[in-house]
């Protein structure tokens, strides 16, 4: 039994310290900015002290009423970017698992996925905004696009990446082509698919702010607009702080979703 129990004490102690690090890091470098700041060594128009970010951050939230307020255009942006990502997920995973299945179908949507794959997505900003105008259904849009592609092309690769065994098993016992999908293959593909809405979620908040630039009075990326207009260089440091604090978040419940969703992956 030692063996174990030291195996298992030095595995917390490394995921420990692992947590302290990641916790280090940052504070570290705020820290060192602060003082290079305060300093006068880096020029605190391009660069301000984290101090004053923090004060910008402070007025944003509690000093600018409730439609100036940074919470404002933060529900506003999340509610923008998870109505997008569902319209771009849930298709792109059904029909993932069918190109994934189905050879034919694969063959006929895969040249045409390949072929509008590359194509950056904001460059087709302008022409989203002709159909779509410039209200909410643009940036629904523009962030289904980005990730749909995303999501589809991990789902087949990891519906195609699954054991034969195991589908073959299911043909056997005469299991309906539904059945199959549901119980075999979306399973067996799980883990590929949680990568692929990953990178479609960053996707998803990429494209959010650049469509808020553009066409948009509200919501992070409109914040960030504004303060550059206006050369509030603080304020727009808040704006790419809050984004960075939103993927953050975003990165953590998706790592709790897959613990909960995919027990039997190996988590490190």
């Amino acid at each position: 039994m030692r063996p174990a129990n030291s195996s298992s004490r030095s595995g917390l102690l490394r995921r420990n310290g692992e947590r302290l690090v990641a916790l280090f890091m940052p504070v570290a470098l705020l820290l060192i900015w602060e003082i290079l700041g305060q300093l006068g060594l880096i020029d605190a128009r391009f660069f301000p002290p984290p101090s004053d970010i923090a004060g910008a951050f402070y007025d944003l939230t509690f000093n600018s009423g409730w439609e100036g307020s940074l919470l404002f255009q933060v529900q506003t942006s999340l509610a923008r970017a998870c109505i997008g990502f569902l319209i771009g997920a849930l298709p792109a995973i059904a029909l993932g698992v069918v190109m994934g299945l189905v050879p034919l179908v694969r063959a006929a949507v895969q040249p045409v996925v390949g072929a509008l794959f590359p194509i950056p997505k904001v460059a087709i900003l302008p022409l989203i905004m002709l159909i779509f105008g410039i209200g909410e259904a643009s940036k629904w849009a523009i962030i289904a696009i980005g990730v749909f592609f995303q999501v589809l092309i991990a789902t087949s690769t990891g519906v195609r990446n699954i054991e034969k065994i195991y589908l073959d098993v299911g043909r056997n016992f005469k299991a309906k082509k539904l059945a199959v999908a549901f119980t075999i293959a979306l399973p067996g593909a799980m883990p590929t698919i949680f990568a692929g809405l990953r990178l479609g979620w960053g996707i998803s908040l990429l494209l959010l702010v650049t469509a808020e630039m553009v066409s948009s009075d509200s919501g992070i990326g409109f914040l960030i607009w504004r303060a550059w207009q206006t050369l509030s260089i603080e304020e727009m440091y808040v704006g790419l702080v809050t984004v960075a604090i939103l993927g953050t978040i975003s990165f953590w419940l998706f790592d709790a979703a897959e613990r909960l969703l995919i027990p039997w992956k190996q988590h490190t």
